[in-house]
Order: C-alpha cells, then sequence, then structure tokens
C-alpha cells in the first residue's frame, strides 16, 4: 500500500466547491433522464450528447479534479506548483460545462464556447499537475499513471474541441468517426486509467489491505492504454482493424484490473460491508454487466444494447466508484482538518460517525434501483420503466447530496 502523508495536503475549502458541484450535477443528471423517450434514443441524439456532457463533465470530472487536487500532493509528497489555479478551474468547468449542455439542447452555435472554456479548465489542471509532478526526483507506478491519464486527457478534449465546432458548423469533419477517439480519449484514457490508478491507493487505504503484487495493476494499465492509443490512430489513420485490436486490449485489461481488486479485498482485515463497500461492490458488478452487453452489441449491433452498456457504464460503475468514495474521502478530508488537532485533548469523533447511516443506505438503495430500471427501460425501449427509474434516480441523488453536505459540515 502507497504510503500517505497529509503533510502537503491543500485546505478543505479548496476541494469541496469541486464535490458540492459535483454533487448537484449528479441530481441534475438524474432530471435529465426525464428527458428521454426510449422510443427514439440513439448515441449521436442532442439529447443523448448533452446528457453524456453534463454527468461526465459535470460530476465525474469535477470530482475527480477535486479529488486530485488532494491526492496528488499527498502521494508525492510536494506541494502543488500553484495551489491557488485551482479556485479558477472549477468556476471555469462549470461555465464550459453549462454552456455545451445548452448548446446541444438549444444552440448549437454554443457549443465552441463552452468546448474553449472547459478546453481552458483542463489545460490549466493538466498543466498545473505535470508541474507538480516535475517537482518529484523519481515517479511511483501510481504518478505514472496519473501521467499517462492526464496525456490523454489533453488529447481527448483537443478532439472535443474540433468535434464542437464541427457540431456548430464551424468546420467539416466527420464527428462520428472522431467520436470514437474522443470517447476513447476520455473514458477509457484518462477516467479509466485514473480509477485503476487511484484505486489502488485508496482502496488499500480504505479497507486497511497490504502487502499485494502491483503486477497485475501494471498489466491492466498497459494493455489499456495500448487500447486506447491503438483507438486514436484507427480514427487518425481510418484503419478499422486497429479500432478492434483497441477494444480487444481494453477488453482484456480489465480480467488483471478486477483480479488486484479482488486480492485487495480477500485479504482486507477489515471485513465489514459498510456503505462504501456495498458501494465498490455494485460499482464492479455494474462493470462486468456493461462488459458483458458490449460483447452482445457486438455480436448483434443492436443499437439500444450498446446505449444500455453505456449507461450502466455511467451510471452503474462511475457513478458509484465515486459516490462510494465520497463517504470515504469527504469524512477523512474533514475529521484532518477540523478535528485532528483536538486529539489528546477532548473526545473526537470517529470517521464513521461523520457519515449520515438512513440518507446513505437511502442513496444506495434509490441508485441501484434507478440504474437497473433504466438498463431494462433502453434495452426493451420503455418509457414506463424510464421514468420510474429516474424517480428512484432522483432520490439517491438527493439522497447523496444530503449526506454529502452533512459530511462537510459536520460539527
Amino acid at each position: 500500500m502507497n504510503s500517505i502523508s497529509q503533510d502537503f495536503a491543500p485546505p478543505f475549502k479548496l476541494i469541496a466547491p469541486f464535490f458540492i458541484i459535483g454533487g448537484f450535477f449528479y441530481i441534475a443528471a438524474t432530471l435529465a433522464v426525464f428527458l428521454f423517450s426510449a422510443q427514439d434514443l440513439t448515441y449521436m441524439s442532442s439529447t443523448v450528447m448533452s446528457f453524456t456532457h453534463l454527468f461526465l463533465l459535470g460530476f465525474v470530472m469535477m470530482t475527480i479534479f477535486g479529488a486530485m487536487a488532494q491526492l496528488v500532493p499527498v502521494v508525492l509528497e510536494v506541494g502543488h506548483f500553484g495551489v491557488e489555479l485551482f479556485y479558477a478551474i472549477w468556476p471555469l468547468l462549470l461555465i464550459g460545462t453549462l454552456l455545451m449542455v445548452v448548446g446541444f439542447l438549444y444552440s448549437p452555435a454554443m457549443l465552441p464556447y463552452g468546448g474553449t472554456v472547459v478546453l481552458i479548465s483542463m489545460m490549466i489542471f493538466v498543466g498545473e499537475i505535470f508541474l507538480t509532478i516535475k517537482k518529484v526526483q523519481k515517479l511511483n507506478f501510481v504518478m505514472s499513471s496519473v501521467v499517462i491519464a492526464n496525456t490523454f486527457l489533453f488529447f481527448g478534449i483537443i478532439f472535443g474541441l474540433l468535434m464542437a465546432l464541427a457540431y456548430a458548423g464551424t468546420i467539416s469533419i466527420d464527428i462520428s468517426q472522431m467520436l470514437r477517439a474522443h470517447v476513447y480519449c476520455v473514458v477509457g484514457g484518462y477516467i479509466g486509467i485514473t480509477i485503476m490508478g487511484l484505486s489502488i491507493v485508496l482502496v488499500p487505504m480504505f479497507t486497511l489491505s497490504h502487502s499485494f503484487s502491483l503486477i497485475p495493476l501494471r498489466v491492466a494499465i498497459t494493455l489499456l492504454s495500448l487500447g486506447v492509443t491503438s483507438v486514436i490512430f484507427s480514427t487518425l489513420l481510418d484503419m478499422e482493424v486497429l479500432e478492434y485490436v483497441g477494444y480487444f486490449s481494453s477488453f482484456l485489461a480489465l480480467p488483471f484490473y478486477f483480479y488486484i481488486i479482488y486480492i485487495i479485498y480477500k485479504t482486507r482485515p477489515r471485513k465489514e460491508n459498510d456503505i462504501y463497500a456495498i458501494s465498490m461492490m455494485f460499482a464492479y458488478l455494474a462493470m462486468v454487466v456493461a462488459l458483458c452487453l458490449a460483447i452482445v452489441y457486438f455480436l448483434f449491433h443492436k443499437e439500444e444494447v450498446l446505449l444500455a452498456s453505456a449507461w450502466v457504464l455511467f451510471f452503474g460503475f462511475f457513478g458509484f466508484m465515486i459516490t462510494g468514495h465520497i463517504y470515504k474521502i469527504i469524512p477523512f478530508l474533514v475529521w484532518f482538518e477540523r478535528f485532528s488537532p483536538l486529539v489528546g485533548k477532548q473526545k473526537v469523533p470517529m470517521l464513521a460517525d461523520m457519515v449520515p447511516r438512513r440518507s446513505s443506505q437511502a442513496q444506495v438503495v434509490f441508485s441501484g434501483i434507478g440504474v437497473v430500471l433504466v438498463a431494462f427501460a433502453i434495452v426493451l425501449k420503455s418509457d414506463a420503466l424510464l421514468h420510474g427509474g429516474a424517480s428512484f434516480l432522483f432520490f439517491g441523488g438527493v439522497a447523496f447530496v444530503r449526506s454529502m453536505l452533512y459530511m462537510i459540515n459536520f460539527k
């Protein structure tokens, strides 16, 4: 397990806006599901594109950026190159996300502006992370994965900006072809590798696991990196064989990643299944289901199966992976800043005491039911199931934000 030191951690007031804004975007994403019509869903529709950017930029990226702002200097044991830059990142990402969501729904002419603001936000983030990493003499494996992930993010947002310009009619390119490279860079290259790299720090830390080999993770990240690179070149060179080589390499990476997570959970001394453990179990199960649906899509080429796979991956895996870690990260940060100076002087709460039991359980139950119902709704093209699932998701989102605000304001 990687050593964790809080000596270089930025103040919590720097991190909190990322989590709070991400939480409200999570609720907004659940409400956006009500706009869908199960009969008319296509992956290139403006509604689906708007929802995808609302969820990935507003919730996933916003939350990951906040977690990275905290974790990178802690793992590297160096201070941020320019920690004040993070005060500019979240407002720019917020504005850019809103412009892109509105642009996809109502005015494509707004997309280049939203894409440019998002580009600036992410360039600040990527530049700051790289300059912080540059201060370290020797990188460990986790930070090497951060470098790889942020490199893919750089290319992903470039592809995304080109697509936004094409969508608005400013330039002429094949959007459907460029979409493949954009999605793979951001979802597989950045989010996927970031989750793999950070989970090998956070999961052992929260489960107290240790003494396991990192070789399966090295293999997983190498295969996923090769897969993403292959898909990018398949787009640039218009070579279909490279596309399928990339898909195969990416799928092959997952068993190695699942194996090391299994070893971590098998050897953990902390056996109780708290809200974090339950969220992780649901997330990894959702990943397996999403993978199976993707295989079915390649066999039968049914678009609704591809959409269901993406849905389970986004709300099932990414959603539960992030919300589950929030129940550990926020109490840890708040406790360290607010209560650690009081240790030995007065009674202080345990981390578990800072997690609201009822609302966190409600979030997992309602969100889990919602993910399953919407997945079936997409495959069966049922509006009744879709809106029923959206209702469960909304109440789960409200419970999540309530839990998060409770933990942030814990006295």
